[in-house]
C-alpha cells in the first residue's frame, strides 16, 4: 500500500475534507476514511462491507471481472495443476514457494501433528449421534485450545508457527472424526507414510476389518478441492476470523468462529446446494423443463452451482475441478447414480445454452467438487465440512498477518442507529 499522493475531497455542509487515496498492488485505489469520524464527525455506511477495505494483506487477490484469483501473486490454476496442497499452504503461510528442503520440513512437521489428543476421542461421545458434522467441527476445534495451552499465546511468534501446523495438520483427523461418528463407525487414526489428501480419505473411509488403498486419482482430486478453496481473500469466514483475532483471542477460538461462519448456507453450503439442485432434477429428461425455469423471471427457482457472486465472468477454479470431475466419473462411473448422470448432462446442456453463454452462467467451483464428492461417497453433510478444513489455511494464514500487524486495532464496526431516542423509564402500573 503506498500513498498516491491524491486526494478525494468530502463536501458536508459547505466544509471541505481531503481523504488521502492508497494505491494497492493490484486493485483499484482506496480512499483512506480512518480519521473522518475525528475530523467531521460522520460516519460511512457500507451494509455487508461491500465498498469498504477492511484491512491490508499480502496473500489473496481476486479480480471478479477478469475472473482472477493469485495466492501471493501466483494464478490459481498454475498452483492447482502443477503444485499441491501442501506446498500452497506454505506458500499461503510464509509467502513464497518453498525449496525442496523447507517442503520436505514442512510435510514432516505437519504429518507428525495430524493425531489429536486421545482424551479429546472423549467429545465426540459428548455430542448426538445424528448431530451434524459441522456442529461437532465447531466444538471440538473450539475445544483444541484447552488441551493445547503449549501455543495459545498469540504473542509468542513460536505458539503461532505451532498452532499454524497443528490446526492445518489436526483438521483433517478431526473432520474424518466427525464423519465416523456420524455413521456409528470406530475412528481412524492417521498413517505418516501417506500425503495429506490420501490420509484424509482413508480416515473417512477405512475399516478396521479389511485393508484400505486410496486410488491416486480421488487422492489428487481431493488435493485439488483443499488447493481450490484454500483462501478466497476477505469472505465472510475469513472476515469472522480477522475479527474474532482483533480481540487477542487464542488461535482455536478464532478458527472456529471461522468455521461457524462457514456454516451458513449462503456461504459453505454453495456445493451442498449445487447438489440438491441436481436431486430436483431428478433425471435427465427433466433438464429442459429446469432450464426453461431457471430463465424464468418470475419463477423462484434457481440453477445453483453456475455463475459466482464474485466472479462476473468465468470462476478461474472450475476448470481444473472440471478436470478433476472428469477423472473421477470416469474412474468410478456414473452409470449407477442418477445424481452424476443428471449433473453430466445438464452440464452440456447448459454450456450450449445462448441464454446461459451470454449471461456467462458458467459451472462453477462448488458444483464441480460436490460432484466430486457425491461420487467418492461422501453425503452431503460432509461437504461444508470438507470445506472447513480446507480452508483452516487460509483462516490461519490471514490470522497471523494480522496479529504480526503492528497497527493492529480491535474490529468496531459503527453503526446507522434508527431506534428510539432518550426517553425515561415509566413504571409498569403506568404503562
Amino acid at each position: 500500500m503506498t500513498d498516491t499522493n491524491k486526494t478525494a475531497t468530502l463536501t458536508l455542509d459547505g466544509q471541505n475534507y481531503e481523504l488521502p487515496v492508497l494505491s494497492p498492488s493490484a486493485g483499484p485505489d482506496v480512499i483512506d476514511i480512518r480519521k473522518l469520524y475525528g475530523q467531521a464527525d460522520v460516519f460511512t455506511y457500507d451494509p455487508g462491507f461491500t465498498s469498504t477495505a477492511s484491512c491490508e494483506s499480502a496473500i489473496t487477490y481476486i479480480d471478479g471481472e477478469e475472473g482472477v484469483l493469485l495466492h501471493r501473486g501466483y494464478p490459481i490454476d498454475q498452483l492447482a495443476g502443477k503444485s499441491h496442497f501442501l506446498e500452497v499452504c506454505y506458500l499461503l503461510l510464509y509467502g513464497e514457494l518453498p525449496s525442496a528442503a523447507q517442503l520436505e520440513d514442512f510435510e514432516k512437521r505437519v504429518t507428525n501433528h495430524t493425531m489429536v489428543h486421545e482424551q479429546m476421542h472423549r467429545f465426540f461421545t459428548g455430542f448426538r449421534r445424528d448431530a451434524h458434522p459441522m456442529a461437532v467441527m465447531v466444538g471440538v476445534v473450539g475445544a483444541m485450545s484447552a488441551f493445547y495451552h503449549d501455543s495459545t499465546d498469540i504473542s509468542d511468534p513460536w505458539h503461532r508457527e505451532v498452532a499454524s501446523i497443528r490446526l492445518i495438520a489436526k483438521m483433517p483427523t478431526i473432520a474424518a472424526m466427525a464423519y465416523k461418528y456420524s455413521i456409528g463407525q470406530p475412528f481412524v487414526y492417521p498413517r505418516n507414510d501417506l500425503d495429506y489428501a490420501s490420509n484424509f480419505l482413508r480416515m473417512c473411509f477405512a475399516v478396521p476389518a479389511e485393508e484400505y488403498q486410496v486410488d491416486p486419482i480421488l487422492s489428487r482430486a481431493m488435493d485439488r478441492i483443499f488447493t481450490l478453496h484454500a483462501d478466497h481473500e476477505q469472505n465472510a469466514s475469513t472476515s469472522t476470523v480477522r475479527l474474532a483475532s482483533s480481540s487477542g483471542a487464542n488461535p482455536f477460538a478464532c478458527i472456529a468462529a471461522g468455521i461457524a461462519c462457514l456454516w451458513g448456507p449462503a456461504h459453505g453450503g454453495a456445493n451442498q446446494a449445487a447438489l440438491e439442485s441436481l436431486k430436483e432434477i431428478g433425471t435427465p429428461d427433466r433438464i429442459p423443463e429446469f432450464i426453461a425455469r431457471a430463465k424464468d423471471k418470475d419463477d423462484p427457482f434457481r440453477l445453483m452451482g453456475f455463475g459466482h457472486r464474485v466472479y462476473k465472468n468465468f470462476d478461474p477454479r472450475a476448470k481444473v475441478m472440471k478436470q478433476s470431475a472428469d477423472e473421477v466419473l470416469d474412474l468410478l462411473g456414473v452409470e449407477n447414480n442418477p445424481i452424476l448422470a443428471v449433473a453430466k448432462e445438464l452440464e452440456k446442456q447448459a454450456l450450449a445454452d445462448d441464454y446461459f453463454v451470454d449471461r456467462k452462467l458458467f459451472p462453477n467451483v462448488d458444483f464441480y467438487s460436490g460432484i466430486i464428492l457425491e461420487a467418492m461417497g461422501f453425503p452431503t453433510s460432509m461437504f461444508t465440512p470438507i470445506f472447513a478444513l480446507s480452508r483452516t489455511v487460509g483462516w490461519i494464514s490471514q490470522w497471523k498477518e494480522m496479529i504480526e500487524d503492528p497497527g493492529m486495532k480491535i474490529g468496531r464496526p459503527r453503526q446507522l442507529y434508527t431506534g428510539a431516542t432518550a426517553r425515561d423509564y415509566v413504571e409498569v402500573e403506568n404503562r
